[in-house]
């Protein structure tokens, strides 16, 4: 196909998802185990975005709370393969998904609460990992490669991708595919391709990693390598809030203007604080090489989920997910909070799924993004292998195919709790 710019087409794929996040991985590579010939686009050097990149370095709570694991599929994968050769690990009282109820009966008359479905990991040793995952599945993998613009089509009333323009170190070059998944996770496909999405401010955070001498004296003491590894940051602010500077406009990272201005006054605040250290007692190890933005712009799906949908079932659920701050709280991911019906082959995933004030934070943290990752990757593969568009698939098909890689679909309304007795964690 050729391009007013003369740009021939590079390569034709079934599946071309931009944006090499956890969600995007987990499309990828579900897609490709379903044997669809996948392009998996990333505009940096490395795999994972926030979790790696942004050094969110933390699989936030996979569970209800009470010694349940509520999230399975390839987010139990993708959490085994973090700390498959770094440091990391769950709480040992978890045992095959669920503390046993001796262990509980002991933390109820000690009136504690369990211990959550967690780890931490090394950002870089889990970026490699992913690496090594997609080409073994057998993604192809395009690093430094910028999404340029979308080629759409609109004639039949529905915007149809064609293709998409990237930009890397050979110039412009031309892709294109059937199906399309936008894990950007600032939405930039959808948004480019006309399709309806919402914005959402960021509050001031920039959290870095550096290494002091009582942190390595800490990791020797210990024999723990992750204990050399200590925090400092420019913006401080916390997932509510707390600590944003009063005054200072929230951060719009979608445009340029909005992330340099976010770029340039955390990485000076940063270096304010250095200038007051001892410089030979310390180095910054790594900064984000992302903005550490939570939401910047998601879909305006077929259906937005709202916080007050805690313990609803939806019939077109594509995976049951845990609330990651608060105990208890249970939900569905629809697969309508993925698509729009004004798209007739794209899909989102991950930080860009439709959610409604808090609801958008529940799904996009690095477990719920990685569900909703693999179950767009799917859907690509059913909507081509039936031959109709992205939000016209099978459910039961998909459901069924989701279950058959342990996604959990629907959650236990065992678990639901008569009154919820829920405390706030600050985990993220």
């Amino acid at each position: 196909m050729l391009l007013q710019e003369e740009i021939f087409e590079k390569a034709h794929y079934d599946i071309i998802v931009a944006g090499g996040g956890v969600a995007g991985v987990s499309a990828a590579v579900q897609a490709a185990r379903v044997g669809k010939r996948v392009l998996l686009i990333e505009k940096s050097m490395k795999l994972g975005g926030l979790a790696t990149l942004g050094l969110v370095n933390f699989f936030v709570p996979m569970c209800n709370g009470r010694g349940k694991q509520i999230i399975f599929g390839m987010a139990e994968e993708l959490l085994r393969l973090s700390i498959k050769y770094g440091f990391g690990g769950t709480h040992p009282d978890f045992v095959d998904g669920k503390i046993p109820d001796e262990k509980l009966a002991e933390y109820k008359e000690a009136k504690k609460q369990p211990p959550r479905y967690i780890t931490r990991f090394s950002a870089e040793i889990f970026a490699l990992t992913l690496t090594e995952l997609c080409k073994n599945e057998g993604v192809d993998l395009l690093f430094d490669s910028v999404l340029s613009r979308p080629v759409c089509d609109a004639a039949a009333g529905k915007i149809k991708l064609l293709g998409v323009v990237v930009e890397n170190k050979s110039g412009r070059e031309y892709y294109t595919a059937d199906m399309f998944v936008d894990a950007t996770g600032d939405g930039d496909l959808m948004f480019r391709s006309g399709i309806p999405t919402v914005e959402r401010g960021n509050f001031h955070t920039f959290n870095s990693f550096m290494i002091t001498l009582d942190s390595c004296r800490r990791a020797l003491e210990k024999q723990d390598i992750e204990s050399a590894v200590t925090g400092i940051s420019g913006g401080g602010a916390n997932l509510y809030g707390g600590g944003h500077p009063e005054g200072m406009p929230l951060y719009y990272g979608t445009s340029s203007d909005e992330v340099n201005r976010y770029i340039i006054t955390n990485q000076l605040e940063l270096l304010e604080k250095l200038k007051k250290t001892d410089r030979n007692s310390r180095n910054v190890v790594t900064m984000p090489g992302m903005c550490q933005f939570r939401t910047t712009r998601r879909i305006d799906g077929d259906y937005v989920l709202k916080e007050s949908d805690a313990y609803k079932h939806f019939d077109d659920s594509v995976g049951a997910i845990s609330d990651f701050d608060r105990r208890d709280f249970l939900y569905e991911i629809p697969l309508r909070t993925l698509v729009s019906r004004k798209a007739a082959n794209l899909i989102t995933c991950g930080r860009s799924a439709a959610g409604d004030g808090y609801a958008w934070d529940v799904l996009r943290v690095i477990p719920p993004a990685i569900i909703s990752g693999q179950a767009s990757g799917l859907a690509c593969a059913h909507a081509i292998d039936e031959g109709v568009d992205i939000c016209d698939v099978d459910i039961k098909r998909l459901q069924n195919k989701l279950e058959s890689v342990n996604v959990g679909i629907h959650f236990d309304d065992a678990d639901v709790p008569e009154v919820s007795d829920a405390t706030i964690e600050h985990n993220d």
